[in-house]
């Protein structure tokens, strides 16, 4: 029976995404302690788990379909809808699965918001210490675009950084 199968790729999916998770919270370690010489393994580790993801996900979207239509149901129905077609003690699973789902990828948005907005700090400091440094101040022009001005600062640098 095909329902034996997509509960296997589902468990599998759930693992990806858990894997996902964690390499997540590694990248953001990183980005937290200012360690920016493993960053660019971490941000590696994340993609090889994503195309782990989407080849998984192809493999459930068949096994989907096939459960679908052996439960008379239309080729995209989604998971919850699979769930409460089925019969026990198939559906209680799947609905379990369904949720997991649903947790994991909340955790997923908020953790690569959150890396996001460190990366997004983490670049305006660097940029910030570059132009104390430079000849000019860059600003913004009335219509937005970057405007460089000769202004010309006094700089302290202590050299015991």
């Amino acid at each position: 029976m095909s329902l034996t199968d997509l509960a296997s790729v589902l468990w599998r999916s759930r693992e990806l995404l858990e894997m996902l998770l964690f390499k997540l919270e590694e990248e953001q370690l990183l980005l937290a302690a200012n360690r920016s010489r493993w960053l660019s393994h971490a941000t590696r580790e994340v993609e090889v788990v994503l195309d782990q993801i989407r080849q998984t996900e192809v493999i459930r979207a068949a096994y989907a379909q096939e459960v679908a239509t052996e439960l008379g149901l239309g080729p995209d129905t989604p998971l919850g809808e699979l769930a409460d077609a089925a019969p026990e003690p198939w559906s209680e699973l799947l609905h379990q699965h369904r949720k997991a789902f649903l947790l994991l990828t909340s955790e997923i948005r908020t953790l690569a918001d959150a890396n996001r907005d460190l990366l997004t700090a983490g670049q305006r400091a660097a940029r910030e210490t570059l132009v104390a440094f430079a000849d000019s101040v860059e600003t913004y022009g009335p219509q937005g675009q970057t405007v460089t001005g000769g202004v010309r600062r006094p700089s302290l640098v202590d050299e015991a950084i």
